[in-house]
Order: C-alpha cells, then structure tokens, then sequence
C-alpha cells in the first residue's frame, strides 16, 4: 500500500528542513572542562564545519556566562562582517584572541594568555551562518599552585618530649595535600610519627636523638607543588634549677652594683655643693685686696693736698718725703692705730681747718709760769 501523497510531502519538508538546520556543525566536542594554573594560557576549542547551504554572513561570538542566571552574559570577543571585536570585556582586555587570525577557514578557538583565578567560569561559543546556529560549552578552572610554603616546628626539642613538624602554603587552591618526608640519614619517618595529610603536621611522640636531621615538607594541588624544609635536633633535657639560680645570682649583682653607683653619685654631688658654698662665703666676707699702684696714688694726692694748703714758714715741721718713693703693702697692712708724732701747724692754717684757738701760758724749764 502506497502512502498518501499528501503524507509525503510533509515528511520530504522536514527532511529538508532536518538537512539544512543540521548542515552547520561543531566538531570540536571532545573536552568541555579545562583546569588550569594561574599565569597559565589556555586554549578554549571551536572548530566548525560549514555546508553549501550556509549563505548567511558568518558570526562567531564568545560569551562568558555568570553563575547567577539572572545576570545577563557578557560578550568577550566577537567575529562579525570579516572584523573581530575584543573590546566587550575589560577584565580581559589584551589576554585574549582568536586562535586563527581568519576564524572563516572553520577555527573559532579562543586563547586567553596569564590566567588570573577570576576567569574561572562557564564559557560558550555561538557560530551562525544562516539559516545554520550552533553553540558549544566549556567549563574553565583556574587554580592557583602552592607558593610560599613555610615549615616550622612546635614544642620543646628535648629526649621524652613530644614535637610537631608543622607545614603551610600561603597560597594556592584547595584542595592542599602535605606529605612529609626525612632527607638525612634513614629516609623513612619515625615508626611513632603520626601524619595528617590535610593540615600538614607531623607529630613525633616520645622525641629521642635518633629522631635529629632535616624533615621536607611537599605542599601540592592538582596544577602544583612547592617544598620547604626545616632542621630538627633533640637534645637532653636542660638544668632548670642551675638557669634559675644564676639569673638570681646575677640579679642580685646587677642590683648591688646599681646601689653603689647611686651612693656614690650622691655623695659626690654633696661633696661639690659644699665646695661652693664654702667659696661663694670666703668671696663675700673678705674684700678684694687694693692694688700698689692705687694705695701709691691715694697715698700722693692726699699729700700734696696737705702741702697746697700750708705755707713755706710752716713746712719746717714736716719730714720730707721723696715723691718717687711708693708705699708698700706694708704700709697699707699697717695697724690701723698708729701713733704719730705731733706735728707743727701754723695759725692760721689751723683756723682755716676749723680749730679753735686757745691761750696757754708758757711755762720755763723749772716748771714755773713765765
């Protein structure tokens, strides 16, 4: 029985149809997951295959879709009309291109150069040639590898104690993996060591010498690894009491030789205060004593002033003294009472000086009143 010719129609339509929606195609369909190292370059796959009824204007779009689905997609790098556009995404500007420089010869692949642990995300290439469109998904991971790993160890190093190598990556993706390892003498670890992989410590119960040497530490993730390495050496136990002692000892000492030192400042600073109130007395109860050549001039002047004033007939009194000759110091250090003998002064040089005149009766030799 033939089928209607109305039924065959319809099913040559849709086999038409079926042919030239499907005539576009990806082939690169192999990996859609890609796990990279931060700093790395990556190439995310699109190659297509183009038929003879693609007659549309080629268009090859990268997009970059967000984990959140209400967030639009954002365009990173577009091929339209013969020219690429690479100027959608900043985050990305200058780490991107196309892998072929004329993505029509059916390579639409994209690089991004210098990985960074923000390009991590779900990203999408639309190729349409109408009446032809498809779009093909790739998943990329960027981890970022072990760096500055630093080992250290906790507790005492002493025989009977217990230690714990401790080792740690500042950076890198979890998930972290440490594995400890010894790379002097008997490469195995301690029978008694207990090691915990996730947090990097290894725990060395009941410490003994034979335990002493040079421990690694391998910090590693799915794109890396980094190596540290620290020395361990147990010795005996320490005399505590001795410590103890001497820091007393020495304590005491540091604290007698401060209190001679201070005894001895002061008494130094009453010794130099008493030394100047002693000078500063002598220099306020004894004056300065008067030069030779002041007490020669005082001398002169008050001699010639007394001479001015007396006549020739009345100088026969006074013994002569030579001007050239100067008093010395033991004429100005003499007692201050000295007796002199009375000397003759004329009428009226008396009055002149203020004295009064007074009649006295001569006497003779034999004591009678002339």
């Amino acid at each position: 029985m033939e089928p209607p010719p109305l039924l065959l129609g319809v099913s040559l339509v849709l086999l038409c149809s079926a042919g030239v929606t499907r005539s576009l195609t990806i082939t690169s369909t192999d990996q859609s997951m890609f796990e990279k190292a931060q700093g790395e370059k990556v190439t995310l796959p699109c190659t297509f295959e183009l038929s003879e009824e693609d007659e549309g204007p080629l268009d090859i779009e990268w997009v970059l879709i967000p984990a959140d689905n209400q967030k639009r997609e954002q365009i990173i790098i577009m091929y339209a009309v013969d020219r690429i556009y690479n100027h959608y995404y900043a985050a990305m500007t200058g780490r991107m291109q196309f892998t072929n420089l004329d993505p029509r010869s059916g390579d639409g692949s994209l690089d991004i150069l210098n990985l960074k642990a923000a390009d991590t995300g779900t990203y999408q290439c639309k190729v349409k040639k109408a009446p032809g469109v498809q779009s093909k998904k790739i998943q990329l991971t960027v981890l970022v590898k072990p760096a500055r790993t630093k080992c250290s160890i906790e507790g005492s190093q002493e025989i009977g104690k217990d230690v714990t190598l401790k080792c740690l990556s500042q950076e890198g993706s979890p998930l972290l993996s440490y594995d400890w390892r010894r790379v002097s003498g008997t490469r195995e670890l301690p029978a008694i060591s207990m090691l915990n992989k996730n947090t990097g410590e290894l725990l060395l119960k009941n410490a003994s010498r034979e335990h002493s040497g040079t421990y690694s530490c391998v910090a590693s993730n799915r794109v890396g690894m980094d190596e540290c390495s620290v020395e361990l050496n147990v010795t005996p136990p320490v005399n505590t009491a001795g410590i103890i002692a001497g820091a007393i000892i020495g304590t005491l000492l540091g604290l007698s030789v401060l209190c001679f030192l201070i005894i001895c400042c002061c008494k130094k600073h009453r010794e130099k205060k008493y030394e100047k109130e002693v000078h500063h007395d002598i220099r306020e109860d004894v004056p300065p004593p008067k030069s030779r050549s002041s007490t020669a001039r005082s001398y002169i002047g008050s001699n010639r002033s007394s001479l001015g004033s007396m006549s020739p007939s009345n100088m026969e009194g006074y013994t002569k003294t030579p001007y050239s000759q100067v008093p010395s110091e033991d004429f100005e250090r003499a007692p201050q009472n000295p007796t002199f003998a009375p000397s003759k002064v004329a009428a009226p040089n008396l009055s002149r000086m203020g004295a009064v005149p007074v009649m006295i009766p001569a006497q003779s030799k034999d004591g009678s009143i002339v």
